[in-house]
Formats: structure tokens, sequence, C-alpha cells
């Protein structure tokens, strides 16, 4: 469809005047030296957020409304900041470049709406922010002391909220580094019970794997590699070196470094090894019930369980055969055990959600260790009052967990008497960090669209909050 449109001109007399004519502009169709209507714009805009320059370029041909790539991203303009915080302020960090570039990003909880962008995540902007921005009186944020820190300086009257999903997540891994503690119970119990009855037969890729004792693991490049990085990072922090600083020299993020810092070697082992199982690990009691059974021809075997799924070489199997002659392994197989990652799972879900053979083997992990059982009962209890928020019942469940939970629980519980008031809102209050981590993610999806000028090559995701000026590289 063509318009033609036909509009008065206007000249202007005045001598000192710098614009000598004026055209008359027709509202919702025309805009000063504009060469497109607010619909082409609109469009334009749209195709700019979701696919970039290059490929918006090509896509906007196919549409009739044909446009460069500059021209395109250039639609992308940010809402002005607003003076005033808004009633309930969001504040999560986000990657320019993983590992490397962190900055900050604010929203409007209430509306979803993001506010601004901020170059960096550290405690100094954000007090900045807040003090140029007054007005918030409800901060949703995760457990980061350094956000708790510019709060509590440039808005000591706004009630922090603590996050309830990063409070699960930070139970989580309490109970998983109890399970990884009391593994050695675990396989007490399966040896101890090589002669219960054994359940039906099922087929080899239905088996648990078995987690061989910590002692009995062989030396391997991994096992290598965690080890030195372990004696590394803490080897800087007794130079006194900071988390942001060891993160940067070694090229990690700084929740790796972290975890480097509060685990015990032998679980960042363990856990590197549950997280790099091999081929044959699931195939291993098959194996060892065909090898008590009398077969030991290893070509044998590997036919066998080739016909149930595995995909690994002859050798594989003919060397753990080996070990098997070598009565490196018990003359009958210990019953499987679960991981403790797979036992930390079942216990943050809800009992509804697991089958019953997993509930049956829950049930037998918390029989072999009773510190398993209690950080399964205080979890389950944990997790019921932050998703019905029973926050006024927060003080017992601490009070019980520091007495008999075990020294991971009592660890996590002692963190949340850290950042009391914080917790103790997001477990009461209905707000969250949900919407805050939903335009994150929308951040890290647009990442490479648009990208800052920074020489060191980070990648900074544009987005309608963003106020700086970026050069595109489509």
């Amino acid at each position: 469809m063509v318009v033609k449109l036909e509009v008065r001109r206007f000249f202007c007399d005045a001598p000192d005047c710098g614009r000598r004519t004026f055209v008359e502009q027709v509202e919702g169709l025309t805009t000063r030296y504009a060469r497109a209507g607010p619909g082409v714009k609109t469009l334009w805009r749209s195709v700019a957020l979701t696919a970039g320059g290059r490929p918006g370029m090509r896509l906007c041909r196919s549409l009739a409304v044909p446009t460069g790539r500059a021209r395109l991203l250039g639609q992308l303009h940010a809402p002005e900041v607003p003076a005033r915080s808004p009633r309930v302020l969001g504040v999560d960090d986000f990657a320019f470049r993983r590992s490397r570039t962190y900055g900050t990003i604010l929203l409007d909880v209430e509306t979803s709406t993001p506010i601004d962008l901020l170059a960096d995540h550290t405690s100094e902007t954000l007090a900045a922010w807040l003090t140029e921005h007054p007005g918030a009186e409800v901060i949703c944020r995760d457990r980061d002391s350094g956000y708790s820190r510019a709060i509590k300086e440039a808005a000591p009257d706004a009630t922090e909220v603590a996050d309830r999903w990063h409070m699960l997540q930070n139970l989580s891994t309490a109970v998983e580094k109890t399970c990884h503690q009391h593994r050695a119970c675990l396989h007490k119990y399966a040896l101890d019970n090589v002669d219960a009855p054994a359940p039906p037969t099922a087929p080899p890729t239905a088996l648990l794997p078995l987690t061989p004792p910590l002692d009995s693991i062989p030396a391997t490049p991994l096992m290598q590699r965690v080890t030195e990085r372990y004696a590394e990072i803490h080897r800087l922090r007794e130079a006194t070196w900071t988390i942001s600083a060891i993160a940067r020299r070694l090229g990690l993020d700084r929740k790796t470094v972290r975890r480097y810092l509060t685990t015990d070697l032998d679980v960042l082992i363990a856990s590197a090894r549950d997280r790099r199982p091999r081929q044959i690990d699931p195939y291993r009691p098959y194996i060892q019930q065909r090898f008590t059974d009398g077969c030991t021809n290893a070509t044998q075997i590997y036919r066998e369980i080739r016909e149930h799924g595995f995909r690994g070489n002859h050798q594989a199997v003919r060397l753990y055969v080996r070990s098997l002659r070598g009565g490196t392994a018990a003359t009958e197989a210990p019953r499987p055990i679960p991981s403790p990652r797979k036992i930390t799972s079942w216990i943050m879900r809800p009992r509804d959600t697991l089958s019953s053979d997993e509930q049956a083997q829950l049930d037998e992990a918390r029989i072999a260790c009773p510190d398993i059982a209690t950080a399964c009962d205080l979890a389950r209890v944990f997790t019921g009052l932050v998703r019905d928020r029973r926050g006024h019942l927060l003080a017992a469940w601490v009070r019980e967990a520091e007495t008999n939970g075990p020294d991971p629980i009592r660890g996590f519980a002692g963190f949340l008497r850290q950042d009391w008031d914080a917790v103790l809102a997001g477990m009461t209050l209905t707000y969250s960090s949900g919407v805050v981590e939903g335009h994150v993610n929308r951040l890290r999806q647009s990442s490479g669209r648009c990208t800052d000028g920074d020489p060191s090559g980070s990648s900074a995701p544009v987005s309608c909050c963003d106020r700086d000026h970026h050069a595109f590289r489509p």
C-alpha cells in the first residue's frame, strides 16, 4: 500500500533562527527526519530483538520491509531510568563474559519491567545507584553478601528478601555433602546384605552404578587435575587472595572457587568421578553376576551386554573381567547403591514424584546411615517451610538442625543465621527473585546480537534497559 500525503510547509522569518522551514507532522503517521512509519519501526524493533542484525535484515527483506542491519539495530532504544527506585526492586548479577566479567540487573518486580543495568556487581556500584534513586521499600536479592552490604549502606530502611530458590539450592548442597561424607555407610550396608534376597533381575541398563570406595579409585588425569586445582586455590587463599582474584587468576567461576574452598578434597574427587561415569559402570553388577555364575569369557559377556545397549569397546570389558579374575573384586557382587547426587535428588523432590523403586532405594539409604536419615527429615521439613512460606517455624527448625543435624546441615543452619532477616522475609513474603532470573536468562540469550566495544572481547548483552552506547556487531 502506498500512502500519498500532502502536508503544509511553514517558513520562519526570524533572522537568528537556525531553522528556515518547518513541515507539518501527522500524528501517529510521521515524525521529523523519519523515513519509515511507526508500524514499520515497531516491526523492525521486534525483528531486531528476536533475530539480531544480519539475520533480521534477511527476514525484513522477506517481509517486504527491507532495511540495513545498522538501522535495524538502531531501533533498540532504552527507556529513561526513573528518578526514584520502584517500590519492590529486584537485584541479581549476570555474566557479560562467564567467569570473567559480571554486571548487575535491576528490575521492578511488581511490573516485571527492567530498570537499569550496572557495569559490575560490586557493592559500591549498587550502593551509588540506590543513593541516586531512593524509594525502594522491598529489595529481592540472592544470598550475595556484596549486595547485602550495599543495601544496608544506601537503603537501610528497605526490607531485604532472600531468594527461596537459592535457599533450597544451598540446602541441596549440604545434603549432598552429607551423603558424600557417609558413602562408607552405604558400602558397608551393601556388603553386609550380599546374602539378602535379590530383587527380580532387570535389564543391565536399569541397574544403578556401583560406587567404589574412595581409596580404590585409580589415579586418573581428572583426579590429578582436581587435586592440583584444590592445592592451588588453597595456596592462593592462604596468601590472602580474594575469591574474585583467584577466579580471575585461574579462569574459574567464583562459585567453583568457593566450592573448592569449602569442600573436602575427597568429596571433590568423588563428585568429579560421579560426573564422569564410564560407559561400563552401569553394567558392572551384571558382569559381576555373570562372573559369579561361572562365565569368565570376556567376549561372551561383551556380546551379552551389547544386546542390552552397551556402546563401549571390547577392551573395557576384557580389563574389567581380568580384574575380577585377579581377585580385586568380591566373589559375590555387592548390591548396587545410588550415588550421593542421586540420593540428594530423591530427598529434595516431593515424595509423590518418586517411583516405588526410588522410594525403596531411598529407604535403604536411610537405614544404612542414621545421619542421611536425619538430613532427609530436616531437608523435607525445611522444603515444606519454604514452599508454604511458614517463616514463623524457621527458628525451631534451625535449633533442631544445629542440635541434631549432621555437620553440613548445621553449617547450613548457621549460614541462615548470618542473613536471618532476609531469610525470614523470603520465607514469609510473596516476593521472590524469580522474575529477575527470567530477565537474566533473556540477557544471556541475547548475548552476541549486540556487544559493547570492550577491547578484551567480552560479550555484553544488550536489552531494552541498557542505557549505554553500543557498537553493533551483527
